[in-house]
């Protein structure tokens, strides 16, 4: 069996019913870090409680679960109640957008970590528990995994894994963390700042440069945790690629002119490129550096 298979029978396992105890949320253990988990969500309905299912399913021991629903007029309200008991705090009003969506929530957050997850992507088996030891055992602003994509029926049919965080790599090469296997320190937020909403695709890109373009913040990736990015056509990633495309490059002339001159950029950009490769080879990742290379 393709190892792409396997993931596909345990995420298609994960997301088949609510598998925690139906008497309420896992009792707080304050020995774990505590994690606001943020879903923003508009006329999802046919997704979202696969996404709820792959934050509760985690069975993490101190979760605060936010879901931030824009009004929307499918069943999506009527998926978010039958979760209701499980849900810290939701909401279905009409709001700005996606980013809004989560300035609202991130307002409400009380967890020394948060996490965000759109309302068709979702977590992989064990990410929070990972998550949660790694925290315990090394204090970073940034933790974060690897992506996989998955299709409709979740079918996975592709992983793109990441390196350890370079922030000329970040800048140079593009985005080099996801947020569907994000966590990041709600002491962030509040010393940066939220998510900046003249970005309606780039986001997540601006705020991870914006927090890691200070020295001080430190970016550790941890193996085992991932989410997944479900690919289908009112995904937000086929319907604005284009606007994407242009807030990325606004964001990246906005840091490049503060990096280094334009020759020596061009010498990193190749280093970022030969990185990457090095990394996976000096870890004898024979199995994805195979896979790559057949793609």
């Amino acid at each position: 069996m393709h190892f792409l298979e396997k993931d596909t029978k345990a995420l298609r396992d994960f997301l088949s019913a609510l598998k925690i105890s139906p008497l309420g949320k896992p009792a707080n253990n304050p020995k774990f870090p505590k994690l606001t988990v943020i879903t923003p969500s508009y006329n999802q309905a046919a997704f979202l409680e696969r996404t709820i299912l792959s934050v509760l399913n985690q069975g993490y021991p101190n979760l605060e679960y936010f879901i931030v629903d824009g009004g929307s007029t499918d069943a999506s309200v009527e998926v978010i109640k039958k979760y209701e008991k499980y849900i810290s705090w939701w909401v279905s009003e009409k709001d700005r957008g996606q980013v809004h969506a989560i300035n609202k929530a991130l307002e409400r957050a009380t967890g020394d970590y948060i996490s965000f997850q759109n309302s068709d992507d979702v977590y992989f088996p064990g990410t929070f528990d990972r998550f949660g030891k790694a925290a315990q055992k090394e204090d970073s602003d940034i933790i974060y995994g690897d992506l996989y994509m998955i299709s409709t029926d979740d079918q996975v049919t592709e992983i793109l894994k990441t390196t350890s965080y370079s922030f000329d790599c970040q800048i140079l090469e593009g985005m080099q963390i996801h947020n569907q296997s994000l966590f990041f320190k709600n002491s962030l937020v509040k010393r940066y700042g939220p998510f900046d909403e003249s970005y309606r695709f780039a986001f997540d890109y601006e705020f991870i440069t914006r927090y890691t373009a200070q020295k001080s913040t430190t970016v550790r990736k941890v193996g085992g945790l991932a989410g997944a990015l479900r690919v289908h056509a009112d995904a937000k990633s086929s319907t604005i690629a284009s606007v994407g495309s242009e807030e990325h490059a606004r964001i990246r002339e906005l840091y490049i002119s503060t990096n280094s001159s334009a020759s020596l950029n061009k010498i990193k950009y190749l280093w970022c490129r030969v990185r990457k490769i090095a990394y996976f080879i000096l870890r004898l990742d024979i199995k994805y550096i195979s896979f790559r290379l057949s793609r």
